[in-house]
């Protein structure tokens, strides 16, 4: 069963769904799709185009957690695949993922190797566990200078290139595949976290129920990475919150109070750094801006709502198909 939650992504879902037809012709296969109130006609253009695909039109938005949580209570099949709407499979991607999951009689969970539409490598398919350290690298600019550097950039795993198996700590919601009896033992995503930091929540609690988390190589798609995300402040509050609540409800409170403080010194540094910057070169201006719109929203993380499940939501969708 894939899952895809779309957003105002019309034209990148209709890609991805076509590629996974197109590069999946032996994988029997159960499409979800929920639509998060977009406006610019995803459900009806995916109901005309893919008459097999089951689309579910959402009156609210409900969230990247949500919205796969009531997806996943439709999902006939023993693996679930999640997979954002701006991806596109690649080399019979999904086929080769699958066939490596079938190989392991452990309870895992499966990433793959994600590329931009450039063909670079995307590294955001999988990251290593938050640590105080790597907050510390990042409020003092050590992971930016020092990219890539398996002590001073802990959450990026080094230079590794997603090339070999592996095993992590976080595997992204971009592109997760996770059986479906496991995805039910872990009540799926929590839904306190509406948007970002959930993959990652999931992934922690995954490794405490015993399960291993492998990169699958083969495993190869396009990833065009925060399509449906237009702005960058906004963006990033939002992924701040997350990273609070993350924090809060897996450490201990004065780990948590350190990680968010130092939250607090990682926009910091990027204000200054673009504000020193603008000084010199204008073309810096406008990230300057983002960032101080950021610094200004600083209560938003310092005190970020508690992650707890949301209720159920009534008569929220219409099924097209």
């Amino acid at each position: 069963t894939v899952i895809i939650v779309s957003y105002n992504t019309r034209e990148l879902t209709l890609d991805c769904i076509r590629s996974i037809f197109e590069q999946s012709p032996s994988v029997s296969l159960q499409i979800i799709v929920v639509d998060n109130d977009s406006k610019d006609g995803s459900a009806e253009a995916i109901a005309e185009q893919f008459p097999t695909v089951e689309i579910h039109a959402m009156k609210e938005n409900l969230g990247f957690a949500g919205a796969n949580n009531f997806a996943a209570t439709f999902a006939r099949s023993d693996w679930i695949l999640l997979l954002n709407p701006d991806t596109v499979v690649l080399r019979r991607g999904l086929e080769r993922m699958l066939e490596f999951a079938n190989m392991r009689s452990e309870s895992v969970v499966i990433g793959g190797r994600t590329y931009f539409a450039d063909g670079e490598l995307n590294r955001a398919s999988c990251w290593g566990e938050p640590s105080l350290w790597g907050l510390v690298c990042a409020g003092t600019g050590l992971s930016s200078v020092l990219r890539r550097n398996a002590i001073f950039d802990p959450d990026s795993l080094g230079n590794w290139a997603r090339d070999t198996v592996r095993e992590v700590k976080i595997i992204s919601g971009c592109l997760l595949l996770i059986r479906r009896d496991l995805w039910r033992r872990l009540d799926g995503f929590d839904t306190g976290f509406f948007m970002y930091s959930e993959d990652f929540d999931l992934s922690m609690r995954a490794r405490r129920a015993g399960a291993k988390l492998l990169i699958c190589p083969d495993a190869e798609f396009i990833h065009y990475a925060g399509a449906s995300e237009n702005v960058r402040a906004d963006k990033m509050v939002r992924l701040l919150v997350a990273k609070a609540q993350l924090y809060l409800k897996h450490w201990p409170a004065w780990k948590a109070r350190l990680g968010i403080g130092l939250l607090d010194t990682w926009v910091v540094s990027r204000m200054c750094f673009f504000g020193l910057s603008n000084l010199l070169m204008p073309r810096f201006n406008a990230s300057y801006k983002d960032w101080s719109s950021i610094w200004q929203h600083r209560k938003d993380w310092r005190n970020p709502p508690p992650v707890a499940p949301l209720k159920k939501p009534k008569k929220v969708a219409v099924k097209l198909r």
